[in-house]
């Protein structure tokens, strides 16, 4: 659990992130968030977190990096995308997570379109064990006019890619955050980048000396409605997405379905039928509509110098984005434990007793 010494009950503001810790924490049982385990399943999510961290509306206080360590404490393993340059906020939240706590991250993508972000992993590490295998994503060049090679477009944003392993499951997951565009349901440029990355990332699971053939695919791709073109760029490819991700719209007015969580994991088949997933509505129990006047002095100026209550209620709207997020954490919860399924194996082997030892599972432990 996070570290709560340098909350000071004595003060109001202090006292008031205790209360919204303590709703979270009921909100978690009440959202049907399972709780971690130590072997059985892995609970892996995915969370824009806004410009994390940058000035805008000012910086993040105190108490949203308590509510942002407390929702992260409730999974194994989290990607996070809009990280910035500065990492301060970063090491508040790892502060408060605890020592067993790690994080990989890539540097800064330059250039206006990658706006200075970087894609990082936070995970427990009680639970998670990195594998030694990161990965910035490059897209190959291009063959030209016989042997001449064109440098590939890359990115807006370079993807990030990490092998980890946790019980018996050995996998590969990449992170990234798709080129938004034009506001309109299939930008050209987005869509060119969600199937090259997803072909990409389909043909490396296909190579003999692959890391791991488990592939998970994750983060934010812009997609507006799972009918577009957009979402079933990463199906067309090979990866399949949970129907009940499907379901779930993870933009914080519930209208878009920008964040998806997509596998490639022969091993996982009958798990990711099993599997249960979610979009976790902080907005319902912490920084509420109706909780605006409880903020208006952390808002400061910005929020007073607006003489007209519907401009101040549309200024607190979108002031609660930066300091906690416009994107909504969508999880998924994976079985890692195939002890059984393995010994059933061995127990069904018609191989002589020295080539069944030759008989280790592909991409487990």
């Amino acid at each position: 659990m996070p570290f709560y010494y340098s909350i000071d009950g004595r003060k109001e503001n202090e006292k008031r992130i205790a209360k919204g810790l303590l709703t979270l924490k009921d909100a978690f049982d009440k959202e049907g968030i399972p709780k971690r385990n130590t072997q059985e399943s892995l609970l892996l999510a995915t969370w824009n977190i806004r410009e994390f961290d940058s000035p805008s509306y000012g910086v993040r206080g105190k108490e949203p990096i308590f509510y942002i360590a407390e929702i992260i404490n409730c999974f194994d393993l989290v990607a996070v995308q809009e990280v910035r340059d500065d990492l301060t906020a970063l090491n508040k939240l790892m502060r408060y997570l605890g020592g067993w706590w790690k994080y990989l991250l890539t540097d800064v993508t330059e250039g206006g379109q990658g706006n200075r972000e970087r894609m990082a992993f936070i995970y427990d590490s009680r639970k998670i064990s990195f594998g030694g295998f990161a990965s910035e994503i490059v897209i190959p060049s291009v063959k030209r006019r016989g042997k001449t090679l064109e440098p590939a477009k890359q990115l807006a944003r370079t993807p990030f890619m990490v092998g980890f392993r946790s019980g018996w499951f050995k996998f590969s997951i990449c992170t990234t955050h798709i080129y938004y565009g034009k506001g309109v349901a299939v930008d050209p440029n987005r869509l060119e980048e969600i199937q090259v990355l997803a072909k990409f990332l389909a043909d490396r699971t296909k190579e003999e000396h692959a890391w791991s053939k488990n592939m998970i695919l994750l983060g934010d791709f812009n997609i507006f409605s799972t009918t577009d073109e957009t979402m079933t760029a990463i199906t067309d490819a090979g990866f399949a997405i949970p129907p009940q991700i499907q379901k779930l719209p993870s933009n914080a007015p519930r209208s878009k379905h920008y964040d998806q969580i997509a596998f490639i994991a022969p091993d996982l088949q009958d798990g990711l039928e099993l599997c249960k997933a979610g979009v976790f509505n902080f907005y319902d129990y912490i920084y509420g509509v109706a909780d605006e006047a409880i903020f208006k002095d952390d808002m400061g100026k910005g929020y007073a110098d607006k003489k007209d209550a519907k401009k101040r209620t549309t200024y607190y709207k979108q002031w609660r984005t930066y300091q906690m997020s416009d994107h909504l954490p969508m999880w998924i919860e994976l079985k890692i434990d195939f002890s059984k399924e393995y010994l059933q194996r061995k127990v069904e082997m018609k191989t002589k007793p020295e080539e069944a030892m030759d008989d280790s599972p592909n991409n487990l432990l």
